[in-house]
């Protein structure tokens, strides 16, 4: 006789489908990091649509989006889904699956009960008319990302899923290697493959941010399946050797740089020349890279706001810079002078349809790429492989989460081929402090010479001997990242101060301003607004100087980022400790003072 709910890891017989299920869920009142948000609930197993399939899930994949759904933040997607007409008050997340197929909807022709799957998280209404019609399904207005905007996903005993996000599970991986790389992999994939002219091919050279990370790595990989040239961007020379295991022909540390950070402005001569010494620095990497002074058809994009107007500065005239993310911000800034003059492109890209996620899929059946699978938790980890990527101390690679398997490296049926083996990631290696630190310097008059990484002077700057020092105010007034909106909102009305420098082990991470907490208060009740906390609300990697900086060249780094404030940093015991600010008006009241 069925039971109505099965223990975790005791599997139901094939087809036999429980009325109730566990499930870790996420319910508006617990929003909040991961740890607090997710627990174990016991729901009932979701009916299908004609179109679905319902798939008892071995183990899922890890992706910050389910962080985001922890957060509440930038969307309740509860809230969302009940305005649309769904009753759950409660949200399944898990956007990277695989399993085995238990139920299938009456329309459904493949797969069938006791195929081994993979999830790709495409979901769109087939009876969309632009779904109908032939077009992209990712350019419908019903597409959603299945386990995030929609609810079931892999975070269950039972996933519900359409059928048309099923490809078959290669047969050389564990279940949880299986889990861990659709997303990323088909992500990477329409990047590199979708955009017609720009689609990657043999001898082209693709610049690869982030080379070691999820998406990075994947897209190594397909550049090496079709016979490209990938460089890779990586956080540290630790990372070396792991991407040119994948594929890349070089790599190229970004830390060795300074100018990242948003385009200073085209009248502001200085500041532009810095930036254009940095930029034309990093285009000479690619050169010495390569070998010959060829620059990258392809740049594969996802940091965003720092590193764009590099990328579309060494991008090769006719080129593509291709994007779908922004993880060090979302305001990009270009001058239009290379995108019109060189007749380059920059192009937005979200996911993939099922052909991309079927190509995807396709070379890591072959063997040509692998998982990357960095870490594997088991089920009652899930609250914490979330955590760790919440508070950015979670691997490179990819990770996933057994649900239904009961012990890592089973589900493996056949002989690896290993035609993608690759050198494992440095041990203990992390994503913590391995963000694109703003520090910007800047870019001057165009110059479209015939060889734009050359010519590396750097404009003088006048300077009246005047050091940051000199001028700025010491002594911090600071927050902790764990304390509360309204604890720093009466720290700066006490102190008579527009922001504070947020702190965390003596170093500075980032700022607190007013404007800040006023979007914090956007779209919540007073009291909720009140309880967020400083981490969640602040503006993250603050810009810092040393305080025996010229005055000008800190006013530079301001300007170029329409900045009021600078942290101002002394080596202390081998580290650069904040001990003090230098705002803007500092500046202003020293000009007026020279003037009177």
């Amino acid at each position: 006789m069925a039971k109505d709910l099965y223990d975790l890891g005791e599997a139901p017989p094939l087809g036999e489908v429980p009325r109730k299920m566990h499930a870790w869920t996420v319910r508006a009142e617990r929003f909040g990091p991961p740890e607090q948000a997710f627990q174990v609930e016991t729901v009932d197993v979701p009916e299908l649509k004609d179109d679905e399939v319902l798939l008892y899930v071995m183990a899922a994949g890890v992706n910050y989006n389910n962080v985001w759904a922890s957060l509440g933040i930038p969307v309740n997607v509860i809230a969302a889904r009940q305005k649309q007409g769904e009753p759950e008050d409660f949200h399944v997340g898990g956007s990277d699956a695989a399993g085995i197929v238990y139920k299938v909807g009456k329309d459904v022709t493949w797969p069938q009960v006791g195929d081994e799957v993979v999830i790709h998280c495409g979901h769109w209404d087939r009876n969309c008319p632009v779904v109908r019609s032939g077009e992209d399904p990712m350019y419908s207005p019903t597409f959603r990302t299945w386990g995030f905007e929609t609810n079931y996903g892999g975070f269950a005993q039972f996933a519900k899923v359409q059928a048309h996000q099923c490809l078959p599970k290669p047969k050389h991986l564990t279940w949880e290697a299986s889990a861990s790389y659709l997303l990323v992999a088909a992500t990477a994939y329409r990047m590199l493959r979708r955009w017609d002219e720009h689609g990657v091919k043999k001898d082209d050279v693709v610049l690869v941010w982030g080379g070691a990370g999820g998406l990075g790595s994947m897209a190594i990989q397909i550049c090496r399946a079709v016979g490209a040239v990938p460089i890779a961007v990586v956080s540290g020379e630790d990372k070396i050797e792991y991407c040119k295991s994948l594929g890349a022909k070089g790599c190229i540390n970004r830390k060795e740089f300074d100018h990242w950070g948003m385009l200073p402005h085209w009248k502001d001569n200085v500041g532009y020349g810095k930036w254009l010494k940095g930029a034309r620095a990093f285009g000479a990497k690619i050169w010495d890279v390569l070998g010959e002074k060829k620059a990258p058809r392809l740049i594969f994009e996802h940091p965003g706001e720092t590193t764009i107007p590099t990328s579309l500065f060494v991008c090769d005239t006719g080129g593509m810079v291709v994007i779908c993310a922004g993880t060090t911000g979302y305001n990009a800034t270009v001058d239009l002078r290379y995108l019109w003059m060189r007749q380059k492109r920059v192009q937005g890209s979200h996911f993939a349809n099922d052909e991309q996620a079927q190509g995807a899929n396709d070379l890591v059946l072959k063997g040509l790429v692998d998982p990357c699978l960095s870490r594997a938790f088991s089920f009652d980890e899930l609250p914490l492989a979330h955590q760790l990527m919440y508070e950015n101390k979670h691997p490179h690679g990819n990770m996933a989460i057994l649900i239904g398997a009961t012990e890592f490296g089973t589900g493996a049926t056949a002989a690896d081929p290993h035609l993608a083996d690759h050198l494992p990631l440095p041990e203990g290696d992390t994503h913590e402090d391995n963000g694109v630190r703003v520090t910007p310097q800047a870019m001057p008059q165009l110059g479209l010479d015939s060889q734009p990484f050359e010519g590396t002077e750097e404009p003088a700057i006048p300077s009246d001997g005047t050091r940051v020092r000199d001028l700025m105010h010491v002594g911090l007034i600071s927050a902790k990242p764990d304390s509360t909106v309204q604890e720093a909102a009466m720290m700066m009305l006490r102190s008579g101060i527009h922001a504070v420098v947020v702190v965390e082990n003596e170093q500075a991470v980032g700022i607190l301003t007013q404007t800040d907490m006023v979007l914090a208060r956007q779209g919540r009740a007073k009291d909720e607004a009140r309880q967020v906390k400083v981490r969640d609300a602040m503006t993250p990697e603050c810009m810092t100087c040393d305080a025996d900086t010229p005055l000008s060249d800190a006013i530079a780094t301001m300007t170029t980022h329409r900045a009021d404030r600078i942290v101002v940093t002394e080596k202390k015991g081998g580290r650069d400790v904040p001990t003090g600010i230098l705002s803007m008006t500092d500046v202003i009241r020293k000009a007026i003072a020279e003037d009177a």
